[in-house]
């Protein structure tokens, strides 16, 4: 029974058993795949495994199981902090707060919040050592208790995606043919994109990469079509993403400029369109022909 599963969970996660507890808490859920609880519990596990995007989308699966859960909300919270998504975090946590009026633990990391994005925008100056992202790792570790998660994960079906892009918005295309479009779900953070599809009696298919750069949510948008998904993300800076996706290795963008009006003219002489002109601090003119 799920009940049991969720019971074995508890002990294993109090022995710091975290794979165990994890496995366990997929076994439950797949018994149980509507128990918010089960979803929730399974995101402090991967909160404490690193698996950050996996902790935000079992938070949301547990949200959307029941919108009342203030520990889902507190484990989404958590998660988004470690990813350095303050605003989505901060969202997250006020409105945990207000389920839980009583419960410190919110109002501490909203503190936390307002505090780290005050530091971001440059209000607060950056310390190697802040005393701020202190606060905010101790009240993360002291979010013990277990938790609860979201999305079914299981084998994943290959679909095959790409990527390009314009001063102003990525656009991503999902190759998924003859899918309904009850059975996507489409999430968008300050740096996160989550796209999870789940077709009855199939694996559910799962892409959650941390962006390159940040994006506008309210302004992103997608749309299914008979063939594919086309994502659209609102870039939050128009600058020339590297990759899709965040690595630690990654090159500072450079803004998308235009050439000087006598200087375009003579190029569109020599050089014909379509093609997206991007130049470099130091006045170097690159060409990226688009078909």
């Amino acid at each position: 029974m799920a009940s049991d599963l969720e019971l074995k969970a508890k002990e294993a996660f109090e022995d710091d058993n975290y794979d165990l507890a994890y496995d366990l808490l997929t076994q439950a859920i797949g018994l149980s795949p509507n128990n918010a609880d089960l979803y929730a519990d399974r995101a402090q596990v991967n909160i404490k495994v690193n698996n950050l995007t996996e902790a935000v989308s079992d938070a949301n699966k547990a949200i959307e199981l029941n919108p009342s859960h203030s520990k889902a909300y507190l484990r989404k919270g958590t998660a988004c902090i470690k990813l350095e998504e303050y605003q989505t975090a901060k969202a997250a946590l006020e409105m945990g707060a207000s389920l839980a009026p009583g419960d410190s633990k919110f109002t501490d990391l909203i503190k936390d919040c307002d505090e780290l994005i005050a530091e971001e925008s440059g209000v607060i100056p950056i310390q190697e050592e802040s005393t701020t992202q202190g606060a905010a790792t101790k009240a993360v570790e002291a979010e013990n208790d277990l938790p609860e998660p979201p999305t079914v994960t299981v084998v994943k079906p290959k679909y095959r995606h790409e990527f390009y892009q314009k001063p102003d918005e990525m656009v991503i295309t999902i190759f998924a043919k003859g899918i309904p479009r009850d059975s996507i779900t489409v999430d968008f953070g300050e740096q996160i994109l989550s796209v999870t599809i789940n077709i009855p009696c199939k694996d559910a298919y799962v892409f959650q990469p941390r962006l390159f750069g940040k994006i506008i949510p309210s302004k992103c948008r997608y749309e299914v079509l008979s063939t594919k998904i086309e994502i659209c993300l609102a870039k939050a800076d128009h600058i020339q993403w590297t990759s899709l996706e965040f690595n630690k290795g990654s090159t500072v963008a450079q803004r998308f400029s235009v050439l000087p009006g006598n200087l375009r003219l003579r190029v569109l002489a020599l050089f014909p369109p379509p093609y997206i002109l991007v130049t470099t601090e130091k006045l170097v003119y690159f060409f990226i022909y688009v078909a």
